[in-house]
């Protein structure tokens, strides 16, 4: 893979860039339309294709928050178009690493020395390069350690960047105006948090010390006294990411003993700590050579208010949904259904809502659920893009938690469905009383 030797870092450079994918893009549409005058039943998929290869190079080059939109968007699969999806999809794994030069330049600022000077190993070429920062292996008193290294530049960006990517996602995601800026602010305060390394070391400490009740999760130990602004350093966990696991063929006991120990880490911070791993894309787990989920990163960390978390698992894991009135209540208190709706509009919203929790409930429901059954999933999907196409829903409903809680629990919900595992979903309930 190309190393990258610079990242546009001032406004100006940035903004060029995002300029000039723009006209690349509409490059692509008048390419796609003068075709189309001699083929008229010519599809998008060339089309997509073409977008979402420049609009992932660019991004890739960017790096940053416009990266990690693009993983986000990665995720949520009945968003895009399948070409975008799977372009986007490399960035939770492979974006274009960051040259030596400027890695030795990043280490010097941050700790007047050079990684040599620091570790008794360093090797300068990364084994992981993904939106914020990249990653490499290490060595100091025999300990095996990884040292993940910001991009420069990527923490003074995120607002102008989000700004830049605005015109992309309306065009992506056909969200009104409002609804977008509520998204975009959300992603703006988790990524502020994402790229203060000192916070992510003081969180993962915490987190994995109250995560140590759990079984077959396993994490690494964090050094506060060799991490910094835009370095942290922790053990090198060894193991494989989820697609060369399943590409060893595990048994199907194996499968549901690395589900349950994902299923257990999220429920198990939901309803313990009120407080969850916000990033579950499969470049953050690794299964170990002693079949263990191994957890690498805690830099989104999204906080659950109780005037969020009581209402919204009410509806999952009580009779609420049973009662019309206590639905609606609880709606209401998530501004799922607003004050000024006429009587047809929240019966209306009422119904559709009814039907997403009652979709989204279900793994919760018995006392085990099978990820790999194909109908779950394809309902989920089928629902997501009936709504995506009512005009009722082009209008933002729903508080900001939602975003970053519906993107965890299908995260979630997705890996364990890549899995095919067969879990036990009552190990950790959720607490409403």
């Amino acid at each position: 893979m190309n190393e990258q030797n610079s990242i546009p870092v001032t406004k100006a450079e940035r903004s060029a860039k995002f300029v000039k994918t723009g006209f690349q893009i509409g490059g692509n549409y008048i390419k796609h339309y003068s075709k189309k005058l001699f083929n008229p039943d010519l599809g998008r998929d060339e089309l997509n294709e073409d977008n979402a290869t420049d609009i992932y190079k660019s991004l890739s080059e960017l790096k940053g928050s416009a990266l990690k939109i693009a993983q986000m968007l990665s995720m949520d699969k009945n968003i895009l178009p399948k070409s975008y999806v799977d372009k986007f999809t490399q960035s939770q794994y492979n974006a274009p690493p960051l040259s030596g030069p400027l890695i030795v330049r990043t280490f010097t600022k941050n700790f007047g020395k050079t990684p040599e000077a620091i570790y008794d190993k360093f090797n300068i070429i990364s084994t992981n390069a993904a939106s914020i920062g990249q990653v490499h292996q290490a060595e100091l008193k025999g300990k095996k350690l990884a040292v993940k290294i910001q991009y420069p530049g990527v923490g003074d960006s995120i607002s102008s960047d989000l700004k830049l990517v605005k015109p992309f996602a309306f065009r992506l995601l056909g969200m009104s105006e409002k609804e977008l800026n509520i998204y975009i602010k959300e992603v703006e305060e988790r990524l502020l948090e994402e790229t203060d390394y000192e916070l992510e070391v003081r969180r993962s400490i915490e987190i994995t010390q109250a995560c140590e009740v759990l079984d077959n999760v396993v994490f690494p130990t964090y050094y506060p006294e060799l991490s910094g602004k835009r370095i942290i350093t922790m053990d090198w966990i060894d193991g494989l990411h989820l697609k060369e696991f399943l590409q060893t063929n595990p048994s199907q006991e194996l499968r549901n003993k690395i589900g349950q120990a994902l299923w257990d880490f999220y429920n198990f911070q939901q309803h313990e700590l009120r407080a969850v791993h916000a990033d579950p894309h499969p470049g953050n787990f690794m299964i170990t050579p002693d079949e263990k989920l191994g957890v690498i990163d805690f830099g989104c960390i999204k906080e659950m208010p109780d005037d969020f978390y009581v209402p919204f698992f009410s509806l999952i894991s009580s009779d609420v949904v049973k009662d019309k009135e206590k639905t609606i209540a609880a709606f209401r208190k998530l501004d799922m259904i607003h004050t000024a709706d006429t009587p047809a509009q929240i019966e209306f919203y009422y119904k559709a809502y009814l039907e997403m929790i009652q979709l989204f409930a279900k793994p919760y429901l018995s006392t085990t659920f099978d990820f790999s059954q194909p109908e779950f999933f394809t309902q989920l999907y089928a629902y997501g893009e009936k709504i995506a196409k009512m005009p009722e829903f082009k209008q933002a409903r729903g508080v900001k938690h939602f975003i970053y809680v519906n993107r965890t629990n299908f995260g979630l919900y997705t890996i364990l469905q890549e899995l095919k595992a067969v879990v036990r979903t009552d190990t950790f309930k959720p607490h409403i009383t």
